[in-house]
């Protein structure tokens, strides 16, 4: 029996199919190969087209059916995990009025911080868990304020996964962990939030209906499968946003449990039994997906916007022709430290662990004489790493204290150099996974369809590849101190 996974991310739609016997991928495709483009019509914007990744879901599922020995026909449930917190607005026929803004767009800070203060920051904090900050709530607000036009015609409005469930079963559903995550949910009255919506003055029903997260969303409709080549009526029986789908494909699930990814933003996520926030919404707490009223599981998000994407930033001004393995190997050569290069990696928009700010990224200390492409591609990854240890010591601060932290090795942490680094700079053992977000989608799946009989089920063939331990912890003590500083100075700038 197959489950199918979508992976609905910023640079790509990646679809797998997975055994559920074995719980192994057995095939997987993508599209487009190359990473899709963001729309920045203006400073701090962030857009993408959803009929775009409805036409990169469809490309990606059509390279499966071209497979050898894959058999679309036995797949019997799908799920779906998604880039967060981003807004698609449709109208009553479903047809999508304007762009996603997405994650990373940062245009409605300041609508997002006036709500703070005239909600008021304790009743906001104790409540939402959050600052209304940039999140999918603003968003709306910011279409309301600017595309009136616009707004008038909206008959729903969804998260990115949402959207592409729309797509593939007509139904539009939502969920508690993705109204959270938009910051549309009150956890204190455990429903949606009247504070949100009376002060942005939205219309309830503008939201879809909330249905579990393990539950049937839709099924398949039978264009749609005929299309793709698979079954009629398979059920969409998961949706989960990205970090949380993270987190449960690393079979991180019980209170203490943390995640981290490294792909485009880099993340740690961890899970608490309590309804835990920062007093300045530096991080930020969601449903996570085993969030019940009984089980009030958070999930403790640390979001760094400028990972992944810095790295590429690097790559494609530095080394175009290099792979990112080769330049891996290249930043080896240089030693700890990179003869005192220093990167800020913070170039994608406003950084909620920075208080919302934008100090764009910066290569600090460049000697002609000295520093070479060796030094500038291991002081990108390190620079990568002090932010990890920066926002982690945030979440040091609200009580989550990990001895050990689980990754997927993909993305970043398929750099020896960068796990090490991390590892050294955060003093906390790193267990390697073979994880992916589309494999973790369709485990989801097979939870929510009730194939698998439980969670300890759904994991029973996950094994850990690797350990890293702490070894030059003292010396990177000394030069993320250093880092610090020249982040703290440039922070100091911006008020």
């Amino acid at each position: 029996m197959y489950l199918l996974g979508i992976d609905l991310g910023t640079s790509s739609i990646k679809v797998s199919i997975v055994d559920s016997l074995t719980q192994k991928c057995v095939a997987s495709a993508q599209c487009p190969e190359k990473e899709a483009d963001i729309k920045s019509i203006q400073a701090g914007w962030a857009e993408q087209d959803p009929n775009d990744w409805w036409q990169h879901t469809q490309k990606a599922i059509l390279k499966l059916k071209d497979l050898p020995n894959v058999n679309l026909k036995a797949i019997k449930a799908i799920g779906i995990a998604y880039q967060m917190h981003g807004l698609v607005v449709v109208d009553e026929n479903q047809n999508v009025l304007r762009d996603s803004i997405i994650w990373c767009d940062s245009r409605s800070v300041e609508i997002g911080d006036k709500a703070f203060e005239e909600i008021g920051h304790e009743k906001s904090l104790q409540n939402l868990l959050n600052s209304p900050g940039n999140f999918t709530a603003s968003k709306l607000a910011w279409v309301k304020l600017n595309e009136p036009e616009i707004y008038q015609q909206i008959d729903k409005i969804m998260l990115p996964g949402d959207f592409l469930a729309m797509m593939l079963t007509g139904d539009i559903s939502t969920s508690i962990s993705a109204l959270s995550e938009g910051v549309f949910w009150d956890f204190a009255k455990n429903e949606l939030s009247e504070d949100v919506m009376n002060y942005y003055q939205i219309d309830k029903n503008l939201i879809p209906k909330i249905n579990p997260l393990f539950s049937i969303h839709g099924h398949l409709k039978e264009d749609i499968a005929l299309l793709l080549g698979l079954s009629a009526s398979i059920p969409v029986s998961y949706k989960s946003g990205d970090q949380p789908n993270n987190a449960l494909s690393l079979n991180v699930l019980k209170p203490g449990e943390v995640a981290a990814t490294a792909g485009t933003s880099g993340v740690i996520y961890g899970v608490s039994d309590t309804l835990t926030y920062d007093v300045k919404s530096r991080i930020n707490t969601f449903a996570h997906v085993t969030y019940t009223k009984e089980n009030p599981h958070t999930g403790v998000l640390l979001c760094i916007n400028g990972t992944g994407s810095m790295y590429r930033w690097a790559k494609n001004n530095f080394a175009p022709n290099l792979s990112y393995h080769e330049l891996n190997k290249l930043a080896e050569t240089a030693p700890i430290g990179s003869n005192g290069l220093r990167v800020l990696p913070f170039g994608n928009g406003a950084e909620r662990m920075l208080g919302n700010k934008y100090t764009g990224a910066q290569i600090v200390g460049i000697n002609l004489n000295k520093h070479t492409q060796a030094d500038i591609f291991r002081a990108v990854q390190e620079g990568i790493a002090f932010s990890f240890r920066y926002g982690l010591d945030i979440m040091r601060e609200n009580g989550m204290q990990p001895n050990v932290i689980r990754a997927g090795k993909a993305n970043l942490f398929l750099s020896e150099i960068f796990a090490q680094t991390f590892v050294d700079v955060t003093a906390v053992k790193l267990e390697l996974y073979e994880n992916d977000g589309s494999v973790g989608a369709a485990i989801g799946a097979g939870i929510g369809a009730g194939i698998f009989k439980n969670t300890e089920e759904a994991f029973s063939q996950h094994n850990v590849l690797s350990q890293i331990e702490p070894k030059n912890v003292d010396e990177y003590e000394k030069i993320y101190q250093d880092w610090k500083q020249l982040l703290i100075k440039e922070l100091n700038n911006q008020k």
